[in-house]
């Protein structure tokens, strides 16, 4: 086992603080989306009656957002509409992405956002240009729950998380403009429980820390401001992949494969450099190969396979792993360190020298 020194342990604290956001940007994410909601909510709204509900998903969500690696980068803020009222058999994914586009449109001229509306496969994005460098991508969605839980008992699989399914528009699906019940499925809300159930005990004992310290109510601590040491290894991963396949992000390991592996290889350890060490020691041990595929399954959802294009894409197989070999031998020696300068020179060549320093 890997012995990591005080002074690695210091380091990484550090590093961890200065990839994380701060409050003001957490919060001005959140009032972009609750802004969004707030107008699709007034009384000359088109979905209206449909009771839309915006809310994060991915990396806001999980708290394990980082600052982009230039200064007057963008951060990305992934979010769902979801109508609560309506039924995949009342509409075609078309007409969703369609009604939706027509209230974003509206929207956007009314917050005067310069830039015109971009559709992406599955969602419109609005660009701020407000100094926030901030884009928003907005993934229309119906509830999906009691279909996805059926659907996942029916095959003897996991349905705990399922409650929280949505049915989602994708315009590269070949019944986008039919009439169905057979739509492209998510579960971000189920992703996050369930990623919040891997961080629970480290997360309660942190914010209770948090609050002794301010001489505070443990309810008076907002949850985004408790950040876990498998928030904050995840963070350290995530800059290193970054920075390693900068000129190769074709096959850089995408970040719901690294967080999946991390949250199952986590075992509540209490500081960054004994989560970094523990998952990266296992994480490998939630890949699963059948002799002819590999699976990474998405734990809201069981019949995702987060790994499904390795498949025809071996080479992004072949990237993960070159990527986690990497991360082992850059952060085992440096858990070892004692000086400063060493441990800085070690995994400057992967984070960048600015950040290292």
């Amino acid at each position: 086992m890997v012995t990591i020194t005080k002074e690695a342990e210091g380091y990484l604290e550090a590093l961890a603080d200065e990839l994380t956001i701060s409050p003001t940007r957490y919060e001005q994410a959140v009032a972009r989306y609750e802004s969004l909601g707030k107008w699709l909510h007034r009384d000359a709204s088109k979905v209206k009656q449909y009771d839309p509900q915006v809310y994060s998903q991915g990396s806001f969500r999980l708290g394990t957002v980082i600052k982009p690696e230039d200064e007057n980068g963008q951060y990305d803020i992934d979010s769902v509409c979801e109508l609560a009222s309506l039924t995949k058999g009342q509409l075609t994914q078309y007409a969703l992405k369609e009604l939706l586009r027509v209230e974003i449109e509206a929207y956007r001229s009314a917050q005067s956002i310069l830039k015109p509306l971009a559709e992406g496969r599955r969602c419109w994005t609005l660009e701020y240009a407000d100094g926030a460098q901030f884009h928003m991508d907005i993934v229309p969605a119906l509830p999906n729950g009691a279909s996805t839980r059926l659907l996942l008992e029916s095959r003897g699989l996991d349905a705990q998380w399922a409650v929280t399914a949505i049915a989602i528009t994708d315009n590269k699906h070949p019944l986008f403009y039919q009439p169905t019940t057979e739509w492209p499925r998510s579960n971000p809300k189920g992703y996050a429980n369930w990623f919040r159930s891997r961080m629970a005990v480290a997360f309660t004992r942190k914010r209770r820390r948090l609050a002794e310290a301010a001489q505070a109510s443990v309810e008076s601590i907002p949850e985004y401001r408790v950040v876990t040491p498998l928030q904050q290894a995840i963070m350290i991963l995530k800059r290193h992949r970054d920075q390693m396949f900068a000129e190769r992000k074709d096959v850089k390991p995408i970040s719901v494969i690294l967080t999946t592996l991390s949250a199952h290889a986590y075992e509540g350890e209490e500081t960054i450099g004994q989560a970094l060490v523990t998952i990266l020691t296992n994480m490998h041990r939630f890949i699963r190969f059948d002799g002819v595929r590999y699976f990474i399954h998405n734990p809201s959802d069981p019949l995702e396979n987060c790994a499904d294009k390795w498949a025809d894409h071996p080479e992004r197989r072949a990237a993960f792993f070159e990527w986690l070999e990497a991360a082992r031998r850059d952060f085992f020696y440096a858990a070892q360190v004692t000086s400063y300068q060493v441990i800085t020179d070690s995994v400057a060549p992967r984070i960048g020298r600015g950040l290292a320093e």
